[in-house]
């Protein structure tokens, strides 16, 4: 699967907390879980009980799902009669839970989506928000060392997942800045620790999500030189990470769904609008991220910059940026089967 954020993700667990116990309302995803798929109504609040939801991650908790625990903390879901519960995913991702049934919504990326949306191995899931609205991801590297361009990276040592579209995209950033993508060296990737990998020496260029790596290697005082791949082709101005749900219970349950994204947008704009109490709150929730206090409020602090950006409302979904990127997968032969244009996601349930 093209899942370059799910190892980037990895990489930011490892870093993080190592590996982290369930806490709070944080749950192992139990695989005997009941379907969710097509049960669950917002009418059960009307009878004074609340409705369950189950909603997978994609890795451990981080300031990604800061807003989700926000929206819990505050009474958000509770208010919307509903009964969240955050699981963490299975080993074969929130994707395959969410699209069984036995979780309602998950976390995924559009990059590692594409996949799971078409030919014999389909899963019924679908995009309904965009939890950051611009990809931030890029290329760091120490500073001066002349990799604040793509070109720079000829004859440095980029630490790789060894995943074609991951490759794709870098030839394509390196080659569009007159570069010899052969005359970069590709090394594997082992990095748990961007500042530490940097400093020493172990590798020259690293693949990072500016929200976290970035913002570590600020808060460790490392000068770096950084591009991000946004910036140079708008095509990779793809989704990531967004929150997927399960087809038959979009069907099913409209009117849940919408309760459920309008509560979790809430706690996004409360993300954004208070930065800093939004990371005590999750860090409430998470315990052992108070062991990066630091670095979680200054990462809460540039995110909550990102979550919306300029959009027009907090998980909108640009159909346009959406099906470039499919389409550049498909022009370069990055996918087995064409994804034909607006597959994967709406923007039907985000509130008005």
């Amino acid at each position: 699967m093209n899942c370059i954020k799910k190892f980037a993700a990895a990489a930011l667990a490892l870093t993080l907390v190592g590996s982290l116990a369930a806490c709070g309302t944080t749950t192992p995803a139990a695989s005997g879980a009941g379907s969710a798929s097509g049960t669950a109504s917002a009418s059960g609040s009307a009878s004074g009980e609340l409705t369950k939801i189950t909603f997978v991650l994609d890795w451990t908790p981080n300031t990604n799902h800061t807003g989700l625990y926000v929206a819990q903390a505050k009474g958000y879901f509770k208010d919307a009669g509903l009964d969240v519960e955050i699981v963490q995913p299975p080993e074969d991702g929130a994707e395959v839970l969410v699209g069984s049934g036995k979780a309602q919504f998950g976390v995924s990326f559009q990059d590692s989506m594409a996949p799971a949306l078409v030919g014999d191995g389909a899963l019924p899931i679908t995009a309904v928000a965009a939890l950051i609205q611009h990809n931030t991801s890029g290329i760091i590297s120490r500073k001066g060392e002349g990799m604040d361009r793509p070109k720079g990276l000829e004859g440095k040592r980029y630490a790789t997942w060894d995943m074609e579209v991951e490759k794709a995209m870098l030839k394509n950033v390196v080659e569009a800045d007159g570069g010899d993508f052969s005359k970069v060296q590709l090394i594997p990737s082992t990095v748990t620790d961007e500042v530490s990998a940097l400093k020493s020496n172990s590798v020259d260029a690293i693949w990072i999500f500016y929200g976290w790596a970035g913002i570590a290697c600020q808060v460790a005082n490392l000068d770096t030189d950084y591009f991000a791949f946004a910036d140079i082709n708008p095509v990779f101005d793809y989704y990531t990470p967004v929150v997927i749900a399960n087809n038959d219970f979009l069907k099913n349950n409209p009117d849940t769904a919408k309760a459920f994204l309008a509560a979790l947008g809430k706690g996004y704009t409360y993300a954004i609008e208070n930065p800093d109490e939004a990371a005590d709150l999750l860090m409430t929730a998470v315990p052992e991220l108070k062991d990066s206090a630091d670095l979680v409020k200054a990462s809460q602090e540039y995110l909550a910059g990102q979550y919306q950006a300029d959009a027009k409302q907090w998980g909108y979904i640009d159909p346009t940026r959406w099906n470039a990127f499919y389409n550049w997968l498909d022009e370069n032969k990055l996918v087995t089967d064409n994804i034909p244009e607006n597959t994967g996601f709406t923007d039907d349930y985000l509130p008005g």
